[in-house]
């Protein structure tokens, strides 16, 4: 299973009194237990990451409730400890001697009481949001990109990776629980950070683990079928995404290409759009695109403003991603020049990523694993491809089942080839899986896409792909990206797309793995 290592703290941090909190969280402290003396000064959701003087945050759970585990955080040191009734009841904490902190939703509260606790940190960041089903991590790594082209010392939170003033963090957490993500934010600010982008989840939202975080912008991407395993349908889907747009931004900025984008729009929105004719406040003219997937084109802003821009990122949709991190790059002061420069220079691990060891044919990972982006990132490739496109896809296990016939569908309807594999099949049976996928494919029919390959192996599958490619064609390995592991029945197993991708290409040229 995965560890859950423990996250940075700040250094220096000012003890809170808990009657403090207690009025922060409007909670009620339980009779007889006097907390006007207790200080403060950290806080864990997880027991085995409390330190002393911290408050243990007890909350319900799927499967246990935290308040079952107080003990051990008692022991740790933990000086006080937030929860519901029904935690206040469990046995180690109605006998214990600690100030308990009681709230009927101790979950919505806790990002806020972790802010005060470490000295409400987003205050003295800029934090970008970007939120949507596609596009966050990309338009993360161009908003980094052009700060940085801009000078500024930068935070970077999200999929891949979480940074701190250009050192990557052992452990990348990628939507942090409330009281970590605070701390991470007064880490930043310790070490000089000014700008965070930071991607935000739909699970972040609805769970509250963004609340206490004020965000500089607020920004939007898209929305397609995902998380239907969290979310019952698309309108809650949507709806805990609409909360980054609910007052904690300062300012928000919007792709309004779709529908759903354009119920975001205010009067004060920031718009961007990549349709022609639009009267959105960023656009994009003069695109055009190279055969190593390379584009150009001119980006239009407020009050006049344009620049030519170079986007080494193939895809329509990375256009969109561009100008939306260029509309949050301005509104953060970033010259026009440096925007540009920042995009041309942008590296995406895992994101249309190229792998290249002298074949004669494109070989690219990207991370698309929903149906939306399967589509988008095969449009993509089509539009650049000479000869045929082969693509190798898995779907995850333990996640949303409905969107497996439609990743099936939306592959084989642009690839030649579709070779459906494992992806991380979790607790799952990968062959259950992999017919779900095959229906979806399959029901095409073959007048109307590729041909179908079932191989459950992804590393054979991989390899499977490199030995039918020839000079012109392009390979696609989608749905892992950048992840550097593949999860089996719980163990999670060393396994890169990448890596993997080059030693296939390798094998067959004879130059070793």
């Amino acid at each position: 299973m995965k560890a859950h290592l423990a996250p940075p703290r700040p250094a220096r941090i000012e003890p809170v009194p808990l009657t403090t909190l207690v009025a922060r969280a409007d909670a009620r402290l339980i009779p007889d237990r006097d907390g006007a003396e207790t200080a403060i000064t950290g806080a864990t959701l997880r027991a085995q990451h409390v330190l002393p003087g911290d408050l243990f945050a007890a909350l319900p759970g799927a499967r246990a409730h935290g308040a079952d585990f107080a003990d051990a955080a008692i022991s740790a040191g933990a000086s006080a400890v937030l929860t519901d009734e029904a935690g206040a009841d469990r046995p180690a904490l109605r006998d214990a001697d600690i100030p308990v902190l009681v709230h009927p939703d101790p979950r919505a509260v806790l990002g806020s009481v972790a802010a005060w606790i470490y000295g409400e940190p987003s205050l003295k960041l800029a934090v970008l949001g970007v939120t949507g089903t596609s596009g966050k991590t990309t338009t993360a790594y161009l908003i980094d990109a052009g700060l940085r082209a801009a000078g500024h010392t930068t935070g970077l939170i999200g999929t891949v990776e979480t940074r701190i003033a250009g050192e990557r963090l052992a452990s990348a957490f990628t939507t942090p629980e409330a009281p970590d993500l605070q701390a991470l934010f007064a880490v930043m600010a310790e070490q000089g950070v000014s700008h965070v982008p930071m991607e935000v989840s739909s699970h972040a939202l609805a769970l509250g683990r963004v609340n206490g975080t004020r965000f500089a912008v607020g920004a939007f991407t898209n929305l397609s079928q995902d998380h239907l395993d969290f979310h019952r349908d698309m309108e809650e889907y949507f709806a805990a995404k609409s909360l980054l747009f609910d007052g904690r931004s300062t300012t928000e900025v919007v792709v309004v290409d779709s529908a759903w984008g354009q119920a975001l729009v205010t009067p004060h929105t920031v718009t961007v759009s990549t349709e022609p004719g639009t009267d959105a406040t960023w656009t994009a003219t003069d695109l055009a695109s190279t055969g190593t997937g390379e584009q150009s084109f001119v980006l239009h802003g407020p009050d006049g403003l344009s620049a030519a821009a170079t986007l080494p990122l193939p895809g329509a949709f990375n256009v969109a991603n561009a100008l939306l991190a260029a509309a949050i790059l301005d509104t953060a002061g970033v010259r026009v020049e440096q925007i540009a420069a920042g995009l041309a220079a942008v590296e995406v691990p895992g994101r249309m990523e190229r792998v290249y060891v002298g074949q004669e044919f494109t070989a690219v990972v990207d991370y698309a694993h929903k149906p939306a982006a399967v589509a988008q990132a095969l449009d993509a490739l089509r539009a650049r491809a000479e000869g045929r496109v082969i693509t190798v896809l898995g779907c995850g296990g333990d996640r949303d089942t409905a969107k497996r016939p439609m990743m099936g569908e939306a592959a084989v309807r642009r690839s030649d080839v579709l070779i459906v594999t494992d992806d991380n099949p979790r607790s799952e049976n990968p062959e259950t899986i992999r017919q779900a996928m095959l229906a979806g494919a399959r029901s095409v029919g073959p007048a109307m896409g590729g041909e179908i390959v079932e191989i459950g192996d992804r590393r054979a599958a991989i390899k499977e792909a490199v030995a039918r490619a020839k000079p012109g064609d392009v390979v696609l390995i989608a749905g892992k990206g950048h992840e550097t592991g593949q999860e089996i029945e719980g163990v999670v197993h060393p396994f890169s797309d990448r890596d993997e991708l080059e030693a296939a290409i390798r094998y067959r040229r004879g130059v070793g793995a």
